[in-house]
């Protein structure tokens, strides 16, 4: 069979590379064309385009590179049609792939969905369409099941979490002693970074007992955390090393998105930070409609992790909250039976990647 995968961020390239890997398990001669990143390339698919330059966020940003993303939507069509694949395999980055879906359902191409659109969150009424041109949905939130059958009356599968397999193999390989550091994961675009680092890096000289440690995103370059790190005293970035740095974390001050879910599954105490352009801020504001932006609250339905949303994300409210989960042992107790909590709903789904894999190859199979 010949598959055409597009992932439009790290997160996707992530969990892509795992679902490939599964794929030429399930079909030894498959052929395989993507979208994403180094570690897609790295399982023998043919990385078309990298997701770095893809990688937009926040409304202005995406209206001031508009020309940009229809240039790749062409692109994208035309590299399609010229494949002739079997089928179509959209991770996450709705945006982009709900076009794409939409298009591709017209040309007779099999559409499957793995890691389903934030619908829930707003734009709900994007349901409609999807049902008419995706084959087959696969969901990693456990109430995604729910929802989509409640709401929508569309059968869709839930396959577990991504994440349970990738960082039960990481611990499996890596066994380190907890030492004094507080991890920083401030995004992986430019944009987020840019905006979050520095309030990030303003609390670092007010816990000199601790190492902060910035993890450095894959696809940004050295020399675009230098410029954030001068004059810091205590401070270092590492490349390539976020669970190696997780693993010996005391606490971390964590952007919001699948990074939230990756602290937590290592059970880190965090603080969840955002803070986008104003007017994309109250665009957003007025548009999502959930309680919580971090996956940790959402799955859980409840505040675990402290978020600090815009305004609220100032140096004295970040030391404020970093002294509480690094001294009150027992905030440390709660937040760490709340995460057992919340591994334990992300497992019942069991392997993710093993399980949308096989979803896809019976889809195929019966076609």
């Amino acid at each position: 069979m010949k598959y055409y995968v597009i992932a439009g961020e790290a997160s996707g390239d992530l969990h892509g590379s795992n679902l490939i890997k599964q794929l030429k398990v399930q079909d030894p001669s498959a052929q395989i064309k993507c979208w994403g990143g180094d570690l897609m390339q790295a399982t023998g698919a043919h990385l078309v385009k990298h997701y770095r330059d893809l990688a937009f966020m926040g409304f202005t940003e995406v209206i001031k590179n508009l020309p940009t993303i229809l240039g790749n939507l062409r692109f994208c069509k035309e590299d399609i049609i010229s494949y002739q694949p079997d089928a179509i395999i959209l991770i996450d980055y709705p945006g982009f792939n709900l076009r794409i879906a939409e298009w591709a359902k017209k040309q007779g191409i099999k559409v499957i969905y793995y890691i389903a659109p934030q619908v829930w969150a707003w734009k709900a009424n994007r349901v409609k369409k999807m049902k008419t041109c995706i084959d087959l949905m696969l969901c990693i939130l456990p109430f995604e099941k729910a929802y989509f059958k409640n709401n929508w009356n569309w059968d869709v599968h839930y396959v577990g979490h991504p994440l349970i397999e990738v960082i039960e193999k990481f611990k499996s390989a890596n066994q380190s002693d907890i030492k004094p550091i507080i991890a920083l994961l401030p995004g992986s675009r430019k944009q987020e970074i840019a905006k979050k680092l520095p309030i990030m890096l303003s609390v670092a000289d007010k816990f000199p007992q601790y190492e902060f440690v910035v993890a450095q995103a894959p696809g940004q370059d050295d020399a675009f955390y230098e410029p954030f790190l001068e004059g810091q005293q205590n401070v270092k970035v590492v490349k390539d090393g976020t669970y190696h740095l997780l693993s010996a974390s005391t606490a971390a001050l964590v952007t919001s998105g699948t990074a939230t879910l990756e602290t937590a599954l290592f059970g880190v105490p965090e603080i969840v930070c955002y803070k986008g352009s104003a007017i994309s801020y109250q665009i957003a504001r007025r548009l999502i409609k959930i309680k919580f932006i971090s996956l940790v609250n959402l799955i859980m339905d409840k505040e675990i992790v402290k978020e600090l949303i815009q305004d609220e994300l100032n140096t004295a409210n970040l030391a404020r909250e970093l002294q509480f989960i690094t001294s009150n042992p027992q905030k440390i107790s709660e937040l760490k039976s709340e995460y057992q909590q919340l591994y334990k709903k992300l497992a019942e789904g069991g392997h993710a990647s093993k399980n949308a894999a096989s979803l896809i190859s019976n889809l195929l199979q019966n076609k």
